[in-house]
């Protein structure tokens, strides 16, 4: 039995969810990273700093990252300037 859901290596970006790292003050260079996007089959896609080696080691009890998952860190204050553009439904 396969899984609910998949990613979908085909869709595109859409647009961005809130601020960029630079209007952020959380990059000193580029717009490399981190960064929140909506996709255009309307999954989110998150650019972060993968922690899966160090914090996927203390997870929480029922919480586990697949094979192929990563567990992506990103600055509090950019989910929070992307809180306006995301849908409520």
């Amino acid at each position: 039995m396969g899984r609910p859901w998949e990613a979908d290596p085909e869709t595109g970006f859409k647009r961005r969810l809130g601020k960029s790292a630079q209007e952020l003050g959380a990059t000193s260079s580029g717009p490399e990273c981190p960064d929140i996007w909506e996709l255009q089959n309307g999954d989110i896609a998150v650019i972060g700093r993968d922690l899966t080696d160090s914090l996927g080691t203390r997870l929480p009890d029922g919480v586990s990252i697949s094979h192929d998952e990563r567990l992506v860190v990103i600055p509090r204050r950019m989910l929070i300037a992307a809180k306006a553009d995301i849908p409520h439904a």
